[in-house]
């Protein structure tokens, strides 16, 4: 049996190079996914600054995942913008290599960014899928997240996204 590992680890903004690659990769990849356009990160809009400012997001937790030592995932935890949310955590920028997906980098990254919720007190998790991306609604699904029947419009202003929620158990307490 071969045996798969997957690293998940928390990165920064000297990690820059990393989260390029794989941010550019996702764009050019899944562009139907994604409210940033892989136009608006390249040329001009490809500098260090940019991308170290990226990984500095207030309250942001960003995770890059390793499959056999090689980055093929990425995803992020930021607290939520809407403060009638309460202490919710909403995942962002999640992305798998098509040679990674059904390795189970997807639940990795999945798994460590509702840990990390979990930790800082969030009851509930939320994401936003682009409607008509059913292999990742499946992931999501998979873990939980359920339809709020709420609907956003992409920043082109056509695409819309469904708004999925998790609710959370508190982290448990460190035994004694």
């Amino acid at each position: 049996m071969l045996t798969v590992v997957i690293d998940v680890r928390t990165v920064g903004p000297d990690d820059w190079p990393t989260w390029r690659l794989l941010r550019l990769a996702a764009l050019a990849d899944a562009p139907y996914a994604f409210g940033s356009v892989l136009a608006d990160w390249q040329g001009a809009g490809d500098r260090e600054e940019r991308w170290r400012s990226r990984l500095e997001l207030a309250g942001a937790h960003n995770l890059v995942a390793h499959l056999d030592g090689e980055p093929c995932g990425m995803a992020s935890g930021v607290p939520a913008e809407s403060a009638d949310q309460g202490e919710a955590v909403e995942v962002i920028s999640m992305w798998v290599a098509p040679a990674a997906r059904g390795r189970g980098v997807a639940d990795a990254l999945l798994r460590e960014v509702e840990h990390w919720a979990r930790t800082r007190g969030a009851g509930e998790t939320r994401l936003a899928v682009a409607l008509g991306n059913d292999a990742a609604r499946r992931v999501y699904e998979r873990h939980g997240y359920v339809d709020t029947g709420l609907r956003e419009v992409m920043p082109d202003g056509r695409r819309r996204e469904a708004v999925l929620a998790k609710p959370l158990r508190p982290a448990a307490a460190p035994s004694t």
